[in-house]
C-alpha cells in the first residue's frame, strides 16, 4: 500500500502560500491533494505527495525556509491521538516510547527514537527522526519541518531548550545557517546520516507538567485499540522484502513467499485479504524506487531500469508514463526545477 500521512501534516501551508503569493489550490491539486482534505485533520493524503508539494512551493516561491516557518505555524495537535498520550506522560523517556510505537499513527513512513550519540560524547543521546527511504523519497522541506516541529514541541512540554547539543540535518542548509542557529537555538550541523536533535541525557528524565496518568492509559488504550500498525501487515513485509533485493534478485513470488516461510499460495491468499496482489505491490516498490532514482540522482536510465529490476530501459520508460503520466526524463527535469538544485549523485545517503 502507498505509504499515507494525516492531512494535519499541511496545517498552514494554504495560509502560508497564500502570503507568499502563491496558488495553494494549484500547487495542491498538481500533486493530487485536494485542497477540502486539508480541512479534515484525520484524512489521509500520500507522503511522497505530502513533500513534494513542499519541496515545489518552496522553490517556486523563492522561500527556502518553507518548512521551518510551517513548523513554526504548527504544534503537538498535528498528531491527534497520539498527541493525547505524549502530553500525558510522565517524563520524555516515556513520552518518546510512545511516539516510537505508535508514529505510524501520523504516518508509517516516519519513525522517532533514542539513539547512541554520533559523535560518542559522553552523557549526550540523539533523538532521531527518519522517514524511510524504501516507503517515500527523501525531501529536505519535508525533512526541516518535521525536525522543526520536533523541536518545538520537546520545548514546549519540556519548558525550554536547556540540554539542546546541537542540531543534526542529512541535506546540505537550504537557507543561511543563521536562520537554522536562530530557529533551533543551536549549533545546526549538515550532511549528517540522519536527522537528530543532540540532547544531554538528564533530558530524558525531564518531567511534565501536563503529567496525568489515568488519561495516559486511556490515551494508549484507545491507541492499540483503534489503530493497527501496518508494519505487521502481510503486504508491508513484502514491500520491505521487495524493497530490500530489488535490482540484485529477480521479485518474484516464490523468492519473498520463501523469505516470509509461508507457502506461495498461502502469500497471494493473505494479500488478497488486505485488498492487494503481490503484483500490486512489486508496482507500488518499483514506482517509488524509479521515482527516487530518477528524481535525486543523475544515474543513467538504464543503470535506473536496472536497479529497480527491468531489463530494458523503454520497459521503464513505458512504466513511468503509466505511472506519473511523463517520461523519466521529463521527470528529473521537473524534479530538478521544483527543489532548485542540480541532479544529486549519492541515492542512498539518505
Amino acid at each position: 500500500m502507498v505509504p499515507m500521512i494525516r492531512a494535519a501534516s499541511l496545517r498552514g501551508f494554504v495560509e502560508l502560500v497564500d502570503g507568499l503569493g502563491g496558488d495553494p489550490d494549484e500547487l495542491l491539486a498538481r500533486f493530487g491533494i485536494a485542497r477540502e482534505v486539508l480541512d479534515r485533520d484525520e484524512d489521509l493524503i500520500p507522503i511522497t505527495a505530502n513533500d513534494l508539494v513542499l519541496d515545489a512551493a518552496a522553490a517556486e516561491l523563492g522561500c527556502p525556509d518553507l518548512g521551518l516557518r510551517l513548523a513554526e505555524s504548527q504544534d503537538l495537535t498535528i498528531l491527534g491521538p497520539l498527541a493525547v498520550v505524549i502530553e500525558a506522560s510522565s517524563t520524555v523517556a516515556e513520552a518518546l516510547r510512545f511516539a516510537s510505537r505508535y508514529m505510524f499513527v501520523h504516518s508509517p513512513a516516519l519513525s522517532v527514537g533514542v539513539e547512541a550519540d554520533p559523535y560518542r560524547s559522553r552523557g549526550v543521546v540523539a533523538l532521531t527522526y527518519r522517514k524511510d527511504p524504501h516507503e517515500s523519497p527523501y525531501s529536505p522541506q519535508a525533512m526541516e519541518l518535521g525536525l522543526g516541529l520536533f523541536q518545538r514541541i520537546a520545548v514546549t512540554l519540556v519548558g525550554g531548550r536547556a540540554g539542546l547539543r546541537s542540531v543534526e540535518v542529512s541535506h546540505q542548509p537550504l537557507s543561511p545557517v543563521r536562520r537554522y542557529t536562530e530557529f533551533f537555538g543551536a549549533d545546526v550541523k549538515f550532511g549528517r546520516p540522519a536527522g537528530a536533535l543532540r540532547v544531554e541525557r538528564h533530558v530524558l528524565a525531564e518531567r511534565f507538567g501536563t503529567a496525568d496518568e489515568t488519561i495516559r492509559r486511556l490515551a494508549a488504550e484507545y491507541l492499540a485499540g483503534h489503530y493497527a500498525d501496518p508494519g505487521r501487515e502481510v503486504s508491508t513485509l513484502v514491500r520491505r522484502a521487495l524493497s530490500g533485493s530489488l535490482g540484485t534478485t529477480p521479485p518474484a513470488l516464490v523468492g519473498v513467499a520463501r523469505l516470509l516461510s509461508v507457502h506461495p499460495r498461502t502469500l497471494q491468499r493473505q494479500l488478497a485479504a488486505e485488498g492487494t496482489t503481490f503484483e500490486a505491490v512489486l508496482d507500488e516498490v518499483r514506482r517509488d524506487a524509479a521515482h527516487r532514482y530518477i528524481t535525486t540522482t543523475g544515474l543513467p536510465l538504464g543503470q535506473v531500469a536496472a536497479l529497480v529490476g527491468f531489463r530494458e530501459q523503454s520497459t521503464l520508460s513505458h512504466a513511468v508514463r503509466r505511472w506519473y503520466g511523463t517520461s523519466p526524463r521529463e521527470l528529473r527535469r521537473t524534479a530538478r526545477f521544483s527543489v532548485g538544485r542540480p541532479g544529486l549523485s549519492r541515492p542512498d545517503k539518505y
